[in-house]
């Protein structure tokens, strides 16, 4: 493993602790159309990942265990015993393996766009694309990324926010996004899923073409205690076109099985 980082943090809202997790080439700010949703009903502490947004880069190449790790970190400056941890896509594997690391932590675990138990064909896409950010350039691949998050119809209805978090990822640092995109694209959760016991809600788009309904279904199949949301038409970028029903569920979900 690699030295902890300590990363950059907000804090929002009163009630029981909730840490959000964003995804690769994101930031905290992934989570802005969602805290105002929920910060009347938790403490959202939302971060960057290292070497995202305004949180220090690594000195070299990590793993998921370091971004555990980094989240365990934060957890311990904040003096927090035990939260509900939401992450979306890389963040959606993050909290599950930190939920097996520290399970004592942990009351509720959101794994929102996220993937496990993928087929040879899912990974062969997955490789292609990281084939194309490594040999085409990041700037260059934007177009396949913006195919897979957004509708066709937000993407025209909304192109300031498309721009956006494309200059987001842009501005990430090359090595660091090929870096966090090898975890999500390498890791596979599926031996280990059903060692999580905290109350899983696990949601996704219904045309998330990496995260779809069939992988969020496994997932659903393999935790001791889950339960499964799939929302109509949306794609990967759940947070910014529909955050409103995403928060919905999430607050369901931690009410009723806190």
């Amino acid at each position: 493993m690699s030295e902890v980082i300590q990363c950059e943090y907000s804090v929002e809202g009163d009630g029981p602790p909730l840490f959000l997790i964003h995804g690769i080439g994101a930031a905290r700010d992934a989570w802005r159309f969602l805290v105002p949703e929920l910060r009347s009903d938790f403490t959202c502490i939302s971060y960057d990942l290292r070497g995202h947004g305004a949180s220090p880069l690594p000195a070299g190449e990590f793993g998921l265990d370091d971004l555990v790790a980094d989240l365990e970190d934060l957890r311990s400056r904040l003096g927090i015993e035990r939260a509900h941890f939401a992450g979306h896509s890389l963040g959606g594997m993050i909290g599950p393996a930190y939920a097996r690391a520290y399970p004592e932590r942990v009351s509720t675990l959101g794994m929102l766009s996220t993937a496990a138990g993928r087929t040879e064909e899912d990974r062969a896409k997955l490789s292609s694309v990281y084939r194309m950010l490594e040999e085409d350039g990041i700037p260059r691949t934007l177009e396949v990324l913006v195919e897979r998050w957004f509708t066709d119809e937000f993407a025209r209805a909304r192109p300031d926010l498309v721009e956006r978090r494309l200059e987001q990822v842009i501005a990430t640092d090359a090595a660091v996004f090929l870096n966090v995109f090898r975890i999500y694209a390498g890791t596979e959760m599926s031996p280990w899923l059903k060692d999580i016991g905290a109350p899983s809600l696990v949601l996704t788009g219904e045309n998330d073409g990496g995260c779809n309904p069939r992988i969020n279904r496994f997932i659903d199949s393999q935790l001791p205690d889950s339960e499964l949301v799939i929302l109509d038409r949306y794609r990967h970028a759940i947070l910014i076109e529909a955050p409103g029903e995403v928060a919905t569920h999430m607050k369901r979900f931690i009410r009723r099985r806190s």
